[in-house]
């Protein structure tokens, strides 16, 4: 069956993001649209829908409008990095002080370690030998940056910060800087090593079709 990865890979970031979207409203503790808005500013979220519209313009072959930026090889690079950060901010410094149980639980593994490694093992396999272009890189670096600017600009009139250490009021701007360089500058040179990679791969690929037809 074609496109049987990126199905699958659908699956499991479709039902792991509508569930954590029920989950949300379930348990909510301001209105609709407060809770749909919090929702919306986790970079986790955020990230995966990023992953299921990327497999998404893989499976119906969406090369127009909007779904143009999604259907190239530095796109893939560029969201394999971010939900890559989603995954490793996760583990060094949010599980330690977010102990989830029942579903809630299945769902942040699978949002922040299943969905990240299946991406990675998916770009490791799947990456083809068209060349990675770097011009859109500096336009996939503008996302988590224009993310972390509606994170302080919605936080100072709303007083919601969806993570602890972006959190200006509770661990004061100098640390909050700190750790916005810190994301921005593993976020920067992650990708310049799955850059470095991905032309190691393309490489080494072309080479062998270049054997096999000689």
């Amino acid at each position: 069956m074609k496109n049987k990865f990126e199905i699958l890979g659908l699956i499991i970031t479709g039902f792991a993001l509508l569930t954590q979207f029920y989950l949300i409203i379930e348990n909510r503790q301001a209105s609709i649209t407060e809770t749909i808005t919090r929702f919306f500013s986790f970079f986790t979220v955020l990230t995966n829908t990023l992953v299921a519209l990327f497999f998404i313009t893989i499976i119906f072959k969406l090369k127009q409008g909007p779904f143009k930026i999604l259907s190239n090889q530095t796109a893939l690079t560029a969201i394999t990095t971010f939900i890559l950060i989603v995954g490793l901010v996760y583990q060094f410094a949010l599980r330690g002080i977010w102990q989830p149980t029942g579903m809630q639980y299945l769902i942040d593994e699978l949002l922040h370690s299943i969905v990240p490694l299946y991406v990675l093992i998916y770009w490791l396999f799947t990456l083809d030998k068209s060349a990675l272009e770097l011009k859109p890189v500096f336009t996939w670096l503008l996302y988590p940056m224009f993310y972390l600017l509606f994170v302080f600009t919605r936080g100072y009139f709303s007083g919601f910060y969806p993570y602890p250490f972006l959190n200006i009021p509770e661990i004061g701007l100098i640390n909050t800087l700190q750790n916005m360089l810190i994301i921005i500058g593993v976020t920067a040179i992650l990708f310049s090593i799955m850059l470095f990679i991905g032309k190691i791969i393309i490489s080494k690929r072309t080479v062998s079709i270049h054997q096999e037809e000689n």
